[in-house]
């Protein structure tokens, strides 16, 4: 067996990262790969996967593992400085990849070891590889030629920059909003929880009082449980206007750059022959064009609404039955649906907090993990790390190493909001023979401890971090030998979400949950009506939030499919409301001035994706309902076709080998409690 590559330098050393030298760093290495690139071309006129691919693998992997801290840090420890530096190098990395897509010659190399005689010799994800970089190829303009290729160069540059402006915007509006309270009697309702949270920010900032931000952990109990009003509206208004012209600073306003994203995004569709930017981004994904996704979007709205009418009907009857409260405003609807379901459940997100303490849910997690997939998983000690709560963690098959991940868990000042998984290595086979193991960021927002107490995270971030932990299963638990289709490489991007959501079953079911759940003073399980209360409120208000993914799918694949210019973006945002939502948000709301996943991360004409691979992963759970939900043989079934393979071959052929047929809506909507 061929050795692997586990040694000092297959981890990032973040604590070396010369901010002063980035640039200067940068350059150099892409002047170098340049020369590399075109020597590699040249001597290339028999091509083989050893002399073309392997060569140039390495370059990418080089340029991956330079950059992979920097970009990683610019989300985690932003710093002016930083920021500055990254915000140089994006044009030079752009220039580098637009180039590198437009290269014809190293395009024909390709074509050539294709066509040859060489690939009877390929493995198959070698022969997917290859046949997805071509296409690659195609949709990076590599066929044009003068103005049409100039235009889409200066297009690829502008649509960085912006995507990353957008981004820093979404981060600084975030940032520059706070409220310190003083009289304790303006928090009345507010859990212990989230006081001393508040308590410990203020007295961070040498402050005397509450501090409360727009950060998640910060912002969601005073929507869910603040008794005051005029305090739920003043935070809704911050939260739903940041980075707009309705929102505090106005140099934060994305408005401007979401226009100019659009006709850019459009226009680059134009040049390389798509109608529109949503049939370019389907190009590459499970849904063969974009109506399909439309009416994929339209159907589940018409199975749906009539269950997130009842929803409403209902919350509003309770707030006026119960709190004689005539009209529900949108700063109500949060602080409302809780009161309700507790009434109905007699249990809150807050009573579960003491029973998810991250050490347990942590060992709960990799309990499944082990069970289902056979893997062990160990925490590392001896690591460069960037933040004191940062953990490293090993995980083994058989004895054997095969995977690494950092966890970066808390919430805090200078960190992108949200949660997410992020490559740092990929698996791939070096030129020697030797084996690159991969290794994965695991980044979420989750309420930090406080005091002396552990953190204690609510079921919602249980989820979560189930969620980003099958993203990085996915990446981790791959065999596929080849770079660009390991692990998440080369995945269809409405498939990607597939592990992710999968995953997060485990977290309803009381067998699973006897391992993920224990008191974090006593170690006592979650008590059977707990747990009765919990899983009987698991599908609350389902039909609305099923809703409100549909409204976001609908407005993003919308957005890119119907663009034409000068088109408003609110007007398309309220056309789609007046079609399926069943709350209308105030006018000031300007949802989409922070909807960064669409206008700064890679889903935009893709928000879809989430439920696409809603339907699948529901599915592919409902076997281990039949089978039982810690199956071995059914989890090893699922590593080996679903995780196992990465992009090496086509995402439908592998959910219909892992379920036996193609998949159906019904678990998606038997699961979210919504009689279709």
């Amino acid at each position: 067996m061929s050795q692997s590559v586990w040694d000092a330098t297959s981890l990032p050393n973040f604590t070396n990262v010369d901010v002063a030298n980035i640039e200067a760093d940068l350059e150099s290495l892409l002047k170098h790969h340049q020369v590399a690139i075109d020597a590699c071309v040249s001597e290339n006129t028999n091509p083989t996967w050893q002399s073309l691919i392997l060569p140039l693998d390495q370059l990418h992997d080089d340029l991956n593992n330079f950059w992979s801290p920097i970009g990683h840090l610019n989300s985690v420890k932003n710093t002016p400085e930083l920021r500055a530096a990254y915000n140089a190098c994006l044009p030079k990395l752009t220039q580098y990849y637009t180039d590198l897509g437009q290269n014809k010659a190293l395009y024909q190399a390709y074509k050539t070891l294709a066509e040859s005689d060489a690939t009877k010799n390929l493995t198959p994800a070698q022969t997917e590889a290859l046949s997805q970089t071509i296409r690659d190829f195609e949709l990076s303009g590599v066929g044009l030629e003068g103005d049409a290729k100039k235009r889409y160069g200066e297009i690829s540059q502008r649509l960085s920059e912006l995507g990353s402006q957008f981004g820093e915007n979404v981060l600084d509006a975030t940032q520059a909003w706070s409220k310190l309270i003083t009289d304790e009697s303006e928090l009345l309702g507010l859990p212990e929880s989230a006081l001393a949270q508040a308590k410990q920010m203020a007295d961070a900032k040498e402050k005397d009082g509450w501090l409360f931000t727009l950060d998640f952990p910060s912002y969601m109990p005073v929507m869910s449980y603040a008794d005051n009003a005029e305090l739920r509206e003043e935070m809704y208004r911050a939260f739903a206007t940041r980075a707009s012209d309705q929102g505090g600073d106005i140099k934060f306003n994305n408005a401007p750059l979401i226009d100019e994203i659009l006709a850019l995004r459009h226009e680059m569709a134009q040049i390389l022959g798509f109608d529109n930017y949503a049939e370019l981004s389907v190009a590459t994904k499970m849904a063969d064009n974009g109506q399909q996704v439309i009416d994929f979007l339209e159907d589940l709205a018409k199975k749906s609404k009539s269950s997130a009418e009842q929803d409403l009907a209902q919350l509003t009857a309770f707030a006026k039955d119960e709190n004689g409260v005539e009209k529900l405003n949108a700063w109500d609807m949060t602080y409302y649906a809780e009161k309700l379901r507790q009434h109905k459940y007699s249990i809150s997100q807050e009573e579960l907090r003491p029973y998810f303490p991250m050490n347990k849910v942590l060992s709960g997690l990799f309990h499944v993990a082990q069970t289902l997939f056979g893997v062990d998983i160990r925490e590392e000690k001896e690591f460069d790390s960037y933040n004191k709560n940062l953990q490293l963690f090993t995980i083994s098959k058989d004895g054997e190493d095969i995977s690494r991940f950092y966890l970066d868990p808390y919430a805090r000042e200078a960190k992108r909001g949200g949660a997410w998984m992020d490559s740092c290595r990929t698996r791939r086979r070096l030129s020697d023979n030797r084996l690159q193991l991969p290794i994965a960021y695991l980044v979420c927002n989750f309420t930090p401890p406080i005091g002396d107490k552990p953190a204690l995270l609510t079921h919602d971030e249980v989820t979560t971090l189930f969620h980003e932990f099958g993203h990085g299963l996915h990446h981790m638990l791959t065999q596929v030998d080849v770079s660009s289709v390991s692990g998440i490489n080369g995945v269809a991007w409405d498939a990607v979400e597939l592990p992710s959501q999968f995953m997060e079953n485990w977290c309803y079911e009381p067998e699973a949950l006897a391992h993920i759940a224990g008191h974090y003073e006593t170690g006592a399980p979650l008590p059977q009506d707990l747990l009765d209360k919990m899983l009987a409120a698991k599908n609350f208000q389902s039909g609305m939030q099923m809703m409100r993914q549909l409204e976001f799918s609908l407005f993003d694949f919308r957005l890119h499919m119907e663009y034409q210019k000068g088109v408003s973006v609110q007007s398309v945002i309220d056309d789609v409301r007046s079609k399926v939502a069943v709350i209308t948000p105030p006018e000031f709301n300007r949802f989409q001035t922070s909807f960064s996943h669409i206008f700064a991360g890679g889903y935009a004409a893709g928000y879809y994706s989430y439920k696409w691979a809603e339907v699948l992963s529901a599915d592919a759970f409902s076997k281990f309902e039949e089978d039982g939900i810690f199956n071995k043989d059914t989890g090893a079934r699922f590593r080996d076709t679903i995780l196992a393979n990465g992009g090496s071959r086509p995402a439908a052929e592998l959910f219909a080998e892992f379920r036996g047929r193609e998949p159906s809506t019904d678990a998606l909507l038997r699961h979210s409690g919504i009689a279709a």
